[in-house]
C-alpha cells in the first residue's frame, strides 16, 4: 500500500490550494477515503470523507464552506480543493482509506502572509 500527498505550499490568507493524494496496492475504489491533518503541537484530526462512489462527503465543522472533497476512481486520485484558507489551516495533511492503518509522508500547508 502507497498513499503519496501533494499540493502543499505556502500560500496567503484567502488563498488556494488543491492537494492530491495518489493511491496504489489496494482495491482503491472500495473503500472510503479521508483527509486528515497535523497541526504544530497538536494532535492529527479527520478534516473530509468521501464515500466509494462520491455519493456522501463530510467534513469538519472548521472547513464546511471552504473545502471540497473528491476522488477520481479510474485514476486511483483523492483530492483536496481548498479555498479561502486560513492561518489555522497551516498543518501536514495526509490521506488515508477507512479501515486500514497505513499512512503517507503528507504535505505541508502553510497559511501565512
Amino acid at each position: 500500500v502507497q498513499l503519496v500527498e501533494s499540493g502543499g505550499d505556502l500560500v496567503q490568507p484567502g488563498g488556494s490550494l488543491r492537494l492530491s493524494c495518489a493511491a496504489s496496492g489496494f482495491a482503491f475504489s472500495v473503500y472510503t477515503m479521508n483527509w486528515y491533518r497535523q497541526a504544530p503541537g497538536k494532535e492529527r484530526e479527520l478534516v473530509a470523507s468521501i464515500s466509494r462512489k462520491s455519493d456522501f462527503r463530510d467534513y469538519t465543522d472548521s472547513v464546511k464552506g471552504r473545502f471540497t472533497i473528491s476522488r477520481d476512481n479510474d485514476k486511483s486520485m483523492m483530492y483536496l480543493q481548498m479555498n479561502s484558507l486560513k492561518p489555522e489551516d497551516t498543518a501536514v495533511y495526509y490521506c488515508r482509506a477507512t479501515g486500514m492503518d497505513y499512512w503517507g509522508k503528507g504535505t505541508l500547508v502553510t497559511v501565512s502572509s
